[in-house]
């Protein structure tokens, strides 16, 4: 039997931005982005506008705002008990999946302060609160000490965050808006006819690979924040090509999935503070160069917002408004070629014109060291 390919970090940093849409921008729709990437993380309500409108030609900002209030797309906590931003169906399909993520933080957070807690009377009295009306978790926990009072609030409230799927229901999130995390049950937010769960594990892994690979077990498990996905790969692997990457770490993909030329060139892109790209692998080499410590770039500890050159993270990014005005400012984590800080410059002048369209200056700056 020959001997796998072997990937190089550049050609898997080539194959991970064409799956994601940051070597060409797509021409498809808002919808079919979101599914593609299978959600994007949402954490802070208006950030993932960003990561759409560097990967579609035409983003309307709006046109999000709309598929979320007609509950096309939800707000929802799935892959590693975070917020993602996905399509109703994959919202359906997933959250049952990832339940043990949600169990496991669970008992090792909160087990011990909800000892003596009914947990399925906890569950069922949190679901019938935010199924009444979309509540605040201080709300839902003002509910729940009256029934156990004295009790750690916040125990209670993650309890029956981990056992109902929490829907965060707009105006959280619209474009130009915000409001209070309020939540109902994705059951009571979607209707009587919501569609009902069908994708299984091996699905979702498919889903990864299509939308991340090529990939390996860890980098799945990464991702999705399960456990013991190696029976998952090994039942696919006769449906999977193998590779391995220069450390000999075996990697999957589906066959015919696009694996780009290594030397295919990257424009520059802006990704925003909770990128999908950049928390979705266990070996994140492939985007961020070794060595390199994103966080360092943090000001007074608020998400780091990172931008791209050839394909890799170099820096990070802030908008600053000031008296109407709107500044772009870069900060770069290594030298940069002349023609591609020409690139990047002109990218950043196209993402402050969405970002501040009613600034009356727009203004870029560039600060080092």
């Amino acid at each position: 039997m020959a001997s796998p390919q072997v990937l190089t970090r550049r050609a898997l940093n080539r194959a991970s931005l064409q799956r994601q849409g940051l070597l060409r921008r797509s021409a498809g729709s808002t919808t079919d982005m979101i599914e593609r990437l299978i959600g994007l993380q949402a954490q802070t309500p208006h950030t993932a506008y960003v990561g759409l409108w560097t990967r579609l030609e035409r983003f309307d900002p709006q046109d999000l705002s709309d598929l979320l209030v007609r509950r096309a797309v939800v707000r929802i906590a799935l892959m590693r008990g975070t917020i993602h931003l996905v399509t109703a169906r994959d919202a359906v399909d997933l959250r049952p999946l990832v339940q043990p993520v949600f169990d496991r933080a669970q008992r090792s957070q909160f087990g011990r302060r909800l000892e003596g807690v009914d947990m399925t009377e906890l569950v069922t009295l949190g679901r019938a609160s935010v199924e009444a009306e979309p509540r605040t978790f201080k709300a839902l926990g003002d509910r729940l000490l009256e029934r156990w009072p004295g009790r750690d609030r916040m125990a209670l409230e993650q309890g029956v965050r981990a056992g109902v799927p929490l829907v965060q229901v707009p105006p959280r999130g619209l474009w130009g808006r915000s409001g209070p995390i309020a939540h109902t049950s994705i059951e009571a937010w979607l209707g009587p006819d919501r569609p009902s769960p069908t994708m299984s594990v091996d699905t979702m892994v498919l889903r990864y690979l299509a939308a991340f690979g090529p990939a390996g077990v860890m980098d799945a498990q990464a991702w999705c924040g399960l456990t013991r996905l190696r029976e998952v790969f090994d039942r696919l692997r006769p449906r999977l090509a193998v590779f391995t990457d220069t450390g000999g770490r075996e990697l999957f993909d589906l066959p015919d999935s696009p694996r780009p030329d290594p030397e295919t060139p990257a424009p520059p892109r802006f990704l925003y503070d909770f990128e999908n790209l950049l928390l979705s692998y266990a070996d994140r080499t492939r985007v961020i160069p070794p060595g390199t410590d994103a966080r360092s770039w943090a000001r007074d500890n608020e998400p780091v917002s990172t931008y791209l050159i050839d394909g890799e993270v170099s820096g990070a990014w802030q908008v600053l408004r000031a008296d109407g005005s709107a500044r772009l400012v870069l900060r770069p984590a290594r030298s940069i070629p002349k023609d591609q800080m020409t690139a990047l410059e002109e990218e950043g002048r196209s993402l402050l014109a969405f970002l501040a369209p009613d600034a009356t200056r727009q203004a870029l700056e560039i600060v080092r060291g």
